[in-house]
């Protein structure tokens, strides 16, 4: 594990740090650059408010094939009843600020900071990150937001007031861009997202993946 220079932006090979656990530096800032640079080499920053950053690239990963989307009959029937309404950057701030209150099972606080969601406005800002807002009667009820690297969508966090709104809002990003997204990471697993069809894959095939992707681009 490398401590990083908040002076100069840069990582360490992800490839040889990190190991099983997947913390390969800790340090740094959580400026807009260092996040972007951090994402296009498939490191994410998590951590505990007010402790040291840490940044991570496990060992395996967790990811979706969208051609391997799973979608059980009683979520088709929603889908069917239009029970939803979806979009897709419409309200990044309300998406991001819901993302930060829900509880997590687990986990007593979150790990996403006032500094670093103000960072992914800034990218949101940019045209970087984005947000996929689920919506039921006018209200918002769910969504999730994450960076769009060309055609690998790096998912962040997701939030949801009304039983299944994340998952409906996700099987419908996931449908929509079927040709467009090769790849969608979800970093790390949950059994919301493993019952969709998210697996684990080796880091080494996950960052070829990336590196190609980011070759193409």
């Amino acid at each position: 594990m490398v401590r990083l220079d908040e002076n100069e932006i840069s990582f360490p090979d992800p490839e040889l740090y990190g190991g099983h656990e997947g913390v390969v530096a800790f340090g740094g800032d959580l400026s807009v650059e260092r996040i972007w640079f951090a994402y296009q080499l498939g490191i994410f920053p998590w951590y505990n408010p007010g402790e040291e950053i840490l940044w991570w690239c496990p060992d395996p990963r967790f990811v979706l094939d969208p051609a391997e989307l799973k979608v059980s009959k009683s979520m088709r029937k929603i889908l069917n009843r239009n029970v939803f309404t979806f979009s897709e950057n419409k309200n990044f701030r309300e998406v991001i600020r819901n993302c930060q209150k829900a509880t997590r099972k687990g986990q007593s606080g979150t790990w996403l900071s006032d500094e670093l969601m103000h960072s992914f406005i800034q990218l949101h800002d940019y045209g970087l990150a984005k947000s996929i807002e689920v919506w039921q009667d006018k209200e918002l009820v769910g969504g999730f937001y994450g960076l769009q690297i060309g055609s690998v969508f790096c998912g962040e966090s997701m939030f949801a007031t009304v039983s299944n709104a994340s998952k409906a809002g996700f099987i419908h990003f996931v449908e929509s861009n079927r040709n467009k997204i090769e790849l969608i990471d979800c970093q790390s697993h949950t059994e919301h997202l493993e019952s969709l069809g998210a697996k684990m894959i080796p880091k080494k095939e996950f960052l070829k993946i990336l590196h190609e992707n980011n070759e193409r681009g």
